[in-house]
């Protein structure tokens, strides 16, 4: 169990003990698409996603991965005095490409001072063939690999009505294949999706722990102009919840969350322009630091609440 004055496992401090010292990803952004939005699966994409995908802060997609972890390292490293980098390949769904167009992405990103590759991907483009080449590349380099799952809730009603293209059941398939390989596996989640309950949020956090997720990225949802939740939002079809909501499922989410699960941040940040809502409009940070300062108020950590698992129901009779 967590002290209680750690609050949550924070990943600044987790990368700190593995690597030895600070480290600091390098966004990757690849000419990649999604299944949900060519026709493979579906069109448009997620009701939520604009053009650019996640990855807003990204350089060219049309510039070499080499040439991007060349400019970003330069940059980052000369001001965090970084010397140890994680390649993050960002953007839409870096697994949905052929074979060989992956392999020679990945490869394009082994450098000397790359201490992790970290890609994001959708659970229902995970394949073997794909993870035993970075099974290769992790022994071959010594090179960590993580992957990073859009997963948003396990809510299945609102994944259909967010048109993600796949339910839970993908999902957990994609992390029982994963951890075959021994990968580290983080998983995106939004928690104050419009039709979300409170429950639904406790219910992450019972399901990730159940799975034995490494890391969880938690996300606030940011509004998109021209997109199909934009339309409802600016059509009154939904409301969203106030801050203080936010606030106080972020708290309930770590409580019931196994403490050794790695926290990688609490709340999103989003484009400037072209949003019509995005985190109530406060900074990102100061959200952050008061869900921080209410928890160490309270006395609430990480972990709290996490009872529920390896048959909790029958523990009385374990003294017999």
């Amino acid at each position: 169990m967590l002290k209680k004055y750690h609050i949550y496992r924070k990943y600044s401090d987790y990368l700190k003990e593995k690597y030895g010292e600070k480290v600091y990803k390098l966004p990757i952004n690849l000419p990649v698409s999604c299944p949900n939005r060519d026709g493979v699966i579906g069109y448009g994409g997620c009701t939520f996603c604009g053009e650019e995908g996640t990855g807003f802060e990204n350089l060219s997609n049309l510039i070499t991965v080499s040439e991007q972890i060349k400019r970003n390292k330069k940059y980052i490293g000369e001001k965090y005095k970084a010397k140890k980098f994680i390649a993050y390949f960002q953007n839409f769904t870096n697994t949905y490409m052929s074979l060989s167009i992956f392999k020679t992405f990945i490869k394009e990103a082994i450098e000397e001072d790359i201490v992790q590759i970290a890609i994001s991907t959708r659970p229902d483009c995970i394949r073997k063939e794909y993870l035993e080449f970075l099974n290769e590349i992790k022994s071959k380099y010594n090179i960590d690999i993580l992957i990073e799952l859009g997963l948003q809730t396990v809510n299945y009603h609102s994944l259909l009505k967010i048109n993600r293209g796949h339910t839970l059941g993908e999902f957990i398939d994609a992390v029982l294949m994963i951890k075959k390989y021994n990968f580290e596996i983080c998983i995106h989640l939004i928690l104050n999706l419009p039709w979300d309950t409170y429950d639904d949020v406790i219910e992450n956090a019972k399901i990730l722990s159940a799975l034995s997720i490494d890391q969880v990225k938690l996300h606030s949802l940011y509004i998109v102009n021209n997109t199909e939740m934009g339309n409802q939002f600016k059509n009154n079809e939904f409301d969203m919840i106030s801050v203080e909501e936010y606030k106080n499922r972020v708290i309930a989410f770590l409580e019931h969350l196994d403490p050794n699960i790695i926290v990688q941040r609490l709340i999103g940040r989003a484009p400037k322009e072209n949003t019509l809502f995005v985190n109530w409009n406060m900074s990102w940070w100061k959200i952050r630091d008061e869900i921080e300062e209410e928890m160490k108020k309270n006395n609430q950590y990480q972990g709290r609440l996490f009872n529920y698992l390896n048959g909790k129901a029958v523990k009385h009779f374990f003294n017999d």
